[in-house]
């Protein structure tokens, strides 16, 4: 039997990525909670896992040549994590090129942009004191609009983002489905709503959502804002 792949992780966005990963893929896995608001993301143990001290990040006991590998990066993982199983990457090179693009969208537009929609909407407003910045806010807001525009577009005549569930519909569902935070208006955006109520079906992305959800909460206090946004 496989050893389990340790998951380092918080229930956030990109935590949720890689749970839900593992779920899809019937990895067995370890749970390492890694608490961002008490700054555990900065301990020296985790930072030789992840340099760049954000979570998530594994490390497979099982990897390359039989030898332990760690992993930093959510889509990085996700990219490992389909090759290593072979599944959700498409069945030819065609597809896993158009997955990629859609992995990258994601990384390097959907999530950024959303995020930086979380922290202006929901986030800086609480700071002590309020930085309430109606035009950071208007602009994250209106990117987030256009990237969902983009997407409801490639979602017109398909079930899933590159046609078959892939590692590019776990990536870019966390973001979308917190829509509502992001203060969007889903009736823009009908094959983006139906294709994220088709991925809530499926019993192991319920499943990987849901890892200790318990642990999810806006950080209110002063120190955890502290160590989130200005360290």
């Amino acid at each position: 039997m496989q050893d389990p792949i340790e998951l380092y992780y918080w229930p956030t966005p990109n935590g949720w990525k890689i749970s839900i990963a593992l779920e899809e893929m019937n990895l067995p896995y370890t749970v390492r909670l890694v608490n961002i608001g008490k700054g555990e993301q900065f301990e020296p143990d985790f930072l030789k896992i992840a340099p760049n001290n954000r979570m998530p990040a594994i490390v497979d006991p099982d990897g390359p040549d039989g030898k332990p590998v760690s992993i930093f990066e959510s889509g990085a993982i996700l990219q490992y994590l389909a090759r290593k199983t072979g599944k959700f990457y498409g069945n030819s090179r065609r597809a896993e090129i158009e997955i990629d693009q859609w992995l990258m969208w994601q990384m390097g537009g959907l999530g950024p942009m959303a995020g930086q929609t979380h922290h202006f909407l929901t986030y800086a407003p609480m700071m002590d004191p309020p930085q309430i910045l109606p035009y950071a806010q208007d602009r994250y807001r209106a990117e987030t609009a256009r990237l969902y525009g983009v997407l409801d577009r490639q979602l017109k005549g398909r079930d899933y983002i590159c046609g078959e569930f892939s590692i590019a519909d776990m990536a870019i569902w966390p973001w979308a489905c917190l829509w509502d935070r992001q203060e969007q208006d889903i009736s823009q955006f009908p094959h983006m709503k139906a294709w994220l109520d088709r991925c809530k079906q499926r019993p192991a992305l319920r499943k990987g959502r849901a890892v200790a959800a318990d642990m999810r909460a806006t950080p209110t206090s002063k120190e955890a804002q502290k160590i989130l946004f200005k360290r």
